[in-house]
């Protein structure tokens, strides 16, 4: 009898420990919940795994798609979730090739997985590649510019699901610069490029769910796709929010990832805008400009980040934005434009600041191609002010935020 009873009382004992153990777990969880707040589409596997199970699913994904800290291609796959193809976007599925490199069809290594790049001729699914997958799932971190490629990526797998009758399932995640709506709209067909295929901002300030509704609802497609999106919890436009994992290679830090609307305007100009160093997107400069800053650094080749970048091997002179304060931006809801005014007034060979390229035929520069418009490139040569050209913005803003309301899924 002493012994049941001996036995009895460890076994309570031992369940009132596992118990105090998950609820210690439970609250340990709660607090990181709220501590974090924001939880990613990804990261609501209770709201997806069983829609997924059963069927072939086809991943459109790259370094930046996780599900914890895990990849989710690898994750989905320890759920028992039948992946038969990933779909890789500019940079490669594992986020290794430089910017504009041209990335191969492989085989993942680790799960062998066959792996179609959408970056460079085949930008969207064929018929043949999507013939026996049940259902599409999206799931890449986006930055909200019109020139980061992934939105084109979104609109290739959405006219591909649309004419072949297939669903997309997309895992929304946090926009960082969702805050700011701003820079001139593209409203010329001119303009329009791999770096430019819609009618927006520079900025356009929504999530990869809220772009696709904006994309059907908006008629860019030929067909309407299906869609199904896992909005992201507790997330508001207005909520700061870090980045886990660098979603390219040239935007490694967080305060990239801040300047990157702003400092990508420089690409289409004589400036270095960091590419070639450890720092892309934290700093400007240019040999020509010696004369006018002390900061200097060297742009080379770094494999996997920028092979060619401009002024490769030279002193360039210029600005060190690492430590500039990237709540300014948040505050006044703009991009930096003084940047790049100050920059242009600064160089001396005004005739040569603004790239060659883009569509001579045309006269319109590369410059142009990455801003949507020939507007801004003639003011900045005129001289006009930051706030005359703000203003000449805003007709076109205001269009497009009335017709931006109609797709926010989130305040």
């Amino acid at each position: 009898m002493i012994r049941f009873i001996s036995i009895l009382f460890f076994t309570l004992l031992a369940i009132s420990n596992i118990e105090c153990t998950a609820q210690i777990t439970s609250s340990a969880q709660q607090r990181a919940t709220n501590k974090q707040g924001i939880i990613t589409g990804a990261d609501q596997t209770e709201k997806y795994l069983p829609y997924l199970k059963g069927k072939r699913i086809g991943l459109v994904a790259n370094q930046s798609s996780i599900i914890g800290k895990k990849s989710s291609v690898d994750s989905l796959v320890s759920l028992g979730i039948k992946i038969v193809k990933v779909f890789g976007p500019e940079h490669g599925f594992r986020g290794n090739a430089s910017n504009g490199a041209v990335v191969g069809n492989e085989v993942d290594a680790k799960t062998g997985i066959p792996i179609i790049s959408l970056y460079g001729k085949n930008e969207k699914p064929t018929k043949k590649q999507l013939e026996d997958i049940d259902l599409m799932v999206f799931d890449i971190q986006d930055v909200g510019c019109r020139y980061y490629t992934n939105i084109n990526t979104l609109e290739y797998v959405m006219e591909a699901c649309a004419e072949n009758n297939k669903e997309l399932l997309i895992l929304d995640r946090p926009n960082p610069n969702a805050y700011v709506v701003d820079g001139p709209v593209m409203t010329d067909d001119r303009f329009k490029s791999a770096i430019g295929i819609h009618y927006t901002p520079m900025t356009h300030g929504m999530t990869i769910g809220e772009f696709a509704q904006y994309l059907n609802g908006e008629g860019y497609l030929k067909e309407k796709c299906k869609l199904n999106i896992i909005k992201v919890a507790n997330y508001n436009h207005d909520l700061p929010y870090v980045l886990p994992i660098h979603p390219s290679p040239n935007l490694n830090t967080q305060q990239a990832v801040m300047l990157f609307p702003s400092l990508c305007m420089f690409e289409g100009t004589a400036i270095n805008e960091g590419r070639g160093t450890y720092m892309p997107f934290t700093i400007l400069g240019a040999p020509a400009l010696k004369d006018k800053y002390s900061f200097s650094y060297k742009p080379v080749s770094i494999p996997g980040m920028s092979e060619r970048p401009r002024h490769k091997d030279a002193v360039c002179y210029g600005i060190d934005l690492r430590n500039f304060d990237i709540s300014e931006l948040r505050k006044n809801r703009q991009i930096n434009l003084s940047l790049l005014i100050e920059l242009y007034k600064a160089y001396p060979d005004k005739a040569n600041f603004f790239s060659p390229g883009g569509r001579a035929n045309q006269d319109i520069s590369a410059f142009d191609l990455r801003i949507g418009t020939d507007q801004l490139r003639k003011q900045i040569i005129a001289g006009v002010s930051e706030a005359d050209i703000r203003k000449s913005w805003e007709p076109g803003l205001q269009k497009f935020k009335a017709i931006r309301a109609k797709y926010l899924l989130y305040p």
